[in-house]
């Protein structure tokens, strides 16, 4: 299923897990955003909207905050000795559609519209082992990062090398 959104004056085909750059919307990363002005709904049976979908919205998730490329405006008037350059970075906003909503459902929360990963259910059941510590370091008071540290021993030229050096 797919849908057209309307924001910051522009239209925009998502469908769900699409990644969209749109000009800067309020939010900080992970906020969810709602588009409630959906112009179309497509899949099996597509629903045109006169001028929106009743009903309809998409939800979103604000991935970053950014800033786009430079835009250098240079204006030079030829003999005259006059001449003007200004850039310009339009703020951004990267947007991960989460769900295309209809007859007015709300967006799920984002703790349960997140997915787990494998990765992610085996780093939270396994805590991270805690480095050993010698006995006799913790007696001294020797720090642990001095023990963990190796030794670094300067490379020795060979006696044949020395010999020649010297000559």
């Amino acid at each position: 299923m797919f849908a057209v959104i309307k924001t910051g004056g522009k239209q925009y085909r998502v469908a769900e897990k699409d990644v969209i750059t749109v000009d800067k919307l309020k939010g900080a990363p992970g906020d969810v955003i709602e588009f409630a002005e959906v112009l179309i709904l497509g899949g099996d049976n597509v629903v045109v909207g006169t001028p929106t979908v009743a009903g309809a919205s998409v939800a979103g998730e604000v991935v970053e905050q950014t800033r786009g490329a430079k835009v250098i405006a240079f204006k030079k008037r030829r003999r005259k000795n006059s001449r003007r350059k200004r850039g310009h970075r339009q703020e951004l906003s990267v947007i991960r559609i989460t769900e295309i909503l209809t007859d007015g459902r709300k967006p799920t929360p984002r703790s349960q519209a997140e997915e787990t990963t494998p990765a992610a259910e085996e780093a939270a059941a396994e805590p991270a082992a805690a480095p050993e510590v010698e006995a006799g370091a913790a007696e001294t008071g020797a720090s642990e990062t001095a023990e963990a540290k190796p030794a670094r021993k300067r490379a020795k030229k060979p006696a044949a090398a020395k010999s020649a050096d010297e000559d």
